[in-house]
């Protein structure tokens, strides 16, 4: 791992954020729940091929997490990369933030494209429900990652399985939570949103690593087969276009 894998996540997460969360506290009320859907997807799927060679294109904690303990890469890696991703993450979402300053009367306030449950939930489901779905979520997007970048996969198909996956699980979660399923892209807004989207911000960090932890011990029943740690120019990293939400 090198400088270049550090500063591709900074900045693929940074990206993800401002279009993602742009769209949604944006353009939503004009594109809907599938136009945020294909926003996110579409984002995805370009960075995993631009920069998969990189980094592996995680850009998301809980893949990170799921990737270490499926053995893909190691402890140094992942903590540095999750650093990168979150901090990217905020820095995404304060781009994000000057832009809606300047449009009249928009307010970020408790909102935000934020994620949350109880009365933030278009649904209103309560904490529980909202813990299950975000790891469940999660767990598909991690188990979609750790098969699609595996050394028999289809080679050149994985960033295109994970944006759909991404798009399908936006589109299923953002009525129950706003669909997190990334603790960076959740922590950034929340950051500016504060209030209510601060203080129920720890759900959408734990939960999706349970659910990146979740797909690895799936993944191993599947596989059961030792993988080694893949080395790409003297870096811990999976295979092109590992790349999550």
């Amino acid at each position: 791992m090198n400088d270049r894998a550090i500063a591709a996540e900074f900045t693929g997460t940074a990206l993800l954020v401002f279009f993602g969360v742009g769209a949604a506290a944006v353009a939503g009320p004009l594109i809907g729940p599938i136009g945020i859907a294909l926003v996110f997807g579409l984002v995805l799927l370009a960075l995993a091929y631009s920069l998969g060679p990189v980094s592996g294109a995680h850009l998301n904690p809980a893949v990170t997490f799921g990737l270490l303990l499926a053995g893909r890469i190691g402890p140094r890696t992942a903590v540095r990369y999750a650093v990168a991703q979150c901090a990217g993450g905020v820095v995404g979402a304060g781009v994000l933030y000057v832009l809606v300053s300047a449009i009249p009367g928009f307010s970020v306030h408790g909102a935000f494209g934020t994620n949350g449950w109880g009365s933030r939930s278009a649904v209103g489901i309560n904490g529980a429900g909202a813990f299950l779905a975000e790891a469940v979520l999660t767990m598909l997007l991690v188990l979609v990652v750790l098969g699609v970048t595996r050394r028999n996969a289809a080679p050149g198909a994985g960033g295109a399985a994970i944006g759909l996956t991404l798009s399908a699980l936006v589109l299923v979660g953002l009525p129950l939570t706003g669909c997190g399923v990334n603790p960076a892209r959740s922590l950034g807004p929340a950051v500016f949103a504060g209030g209510a989207a601060l203080s129920q911000l720890w759900l959408f960090l734990v939960a999706p690593l349970v659910g990146g932890a979740l797909a690895a011990g799936v993944d191993r029943l599947i596989h059961p087969v030792p993988r080694v740690t893949t080395v790409v120019a003297g870096r811990d990293a999976v295979a092109a276009g590992a790349g999550a939400v």
